[in-house]
């Protein structure tokens, strides 16, 4: 559990001393910000420094403070099969408690023999900072293995053609058994050994 006061001039961490600590006020939060460094995953991924489109209701509870919404973005990535380049429509909804860290302390102690205790984001200083929960839920949204069509066909793996090509429809290679190529190529050699011995 991080207790560091996060920095009021990154532009993911909000002050959220205005709602006090009155459950029922809230506020809107709606901006465009860059996306940070690594938000996505080693096959899709928000660009560093694309847009990220924030559109978040503020609520204070008892606990702390209840952010929910709408996180909108464009990833881009691979083809699973085929390696066309893709882009993704990014669109999750965000709902995370943010909590006092008295609270969170509270808590803490009675989760403190739990092997998987759930991760709490904290209420410091009067700052919340949106971009773990943010990036958790970008990257739960990612498909895992994205293709750029349904069916993709993928590339022949033995030349690496595109099948999904119509040129390519018929597109086969005479595949030998690991066994009969060997035999192969020394019928070749013995071949070439009788036309040798012939001259």
């Amino acid at each position: 559990m991080d207790h560091r006061t996060p920095d009021p001039r990154d532009p993911f961490v909000l002050d959220v001393h205005d709602l006090g600590r009155s459950p029922g006020s809230m506020r809107t939060f709606e901006a465009t910000l860059a996306a940070p460094a690594g938000l996505g995953t080693d096959v899709v991924t928000v660009p560093e420094g694309s847009s990220v489109h924030l559109d978040l209701r503020l609520e204070a509870v008892m606990e702390g403070v209840y952010v929910s919404g709408l996180v909108t973005a464009d990833a881009v990535g691979e083809c699973a099969r085929c390696l066309t380049e893709l882009e993704i429509d990014v669109d999750v909804d965000v709902a995370e408690l943010f909590v006092y860290p008295e609270r969170a302390a509270a808590a803490a102690e009675e989760q403190a023999e739990d092997e998987n205790p759930d991760e709490v984001y904290l209420v410091v200083d009067e700052l919340v900072d949106l971009e773990p929960p943010l990036r958790d839920a970008v990257v739960m949204s990612l498909p895992f293995s994205p293709l750029c069509r349904p069916g993709c066909k993928g590339l022949c793996s033995e030349c690496g053609a595109d099948l999904n090509e119509p040129e390519n429809a018929e597109h086969t290679h005479e595949i030998l058994d690991p066994r009969w190529k060997a035999l192969a190529a020394l019928g070749g050699d013995a071949a070439e050994d009788a036309d040798e011995d012939a001259r």
